[in-house]
């Protein structure tokens, strides 16, 4: 069985913009899907995620999704540097690396102030798909250019997406849906 991870972002939860959606869907398929809770915003720390995710650490294997939104994307990165696991495949969606502007720059720098290792994050995922809007107001486009260089990837531009939440009227993500029921 394929297990999806979907990461919210800065101040998210499970239940925002399109995540009970897509879990919906790919429940639908078949998968299991964890959308954790991670501690926000004071206690928004690298190690704070980490101990959340090592909760469910049993099934991040090789049949794996990560699936990241804003921050949560930055924070799937982290996760494909840290274990030596080889996953199916990683989707970013709106994530800042710390090309500027970034609205919440010093709140992210936990996640964006340290260098990223690039090979060994592409070593650790079998495919890479980075999604990313021409009009983000929190998170410069600079960083989804960035982020698919990186990754030797294609850069999934979509216009007026804004920063793909609830405020952008995503409370489903079909070109998301599609590329991953695509490749599996």
């Amino acid at each position: 069985m394929t297990n999806a991870f979907i990461f919210h972002g800065t101040d998210g939860y499970p239940e925002e913009n399109w995540f009970p959606w897509l879990k919906g869907k790919l429940e639908a398929l078949g998968y299991n899907v964890i959308v954790p809770q991670f501690p926000i915003p004071e206690d928004q720390s690298f190690e704070n995620w980490f101990s959340v995710f090592e909760k469910y650490k049993d099934f991040y294997n090789s049949d794996t999704l990560l699936i990241g939104h804003s921050i949560g994307g930055t924070f799937l990165l982290k996760v494909l540097e840290r274990y030596e696991v080889i996953i199916k495949a990683a989707y970013c969606v709106s994530a800042p690396i710390g090309v500027v502007p970034v609205k919440n720059y010093k709140g992210d720098q936990p996640f964006i102030g340290h260098p990223f290792e690039w090979a060994k994050i592409r070593r650790h995922a079998k495919k890479f798909f980075v999604f990313h809007s021409d009009n983000d107001p929190y998170v410069c486009l600079g960083n989804g250019e960035e982020l698919a260089k990186h990754l030797g990837t294609d850069l999934t531009l979509v216009a007026n997406a804004g920063h793909f939440n609830k405020a952008a009227g995503y409370l489903q993500f079909e070109l998301l849906y599609d590329m991953i029921r695509e490749d599996a």
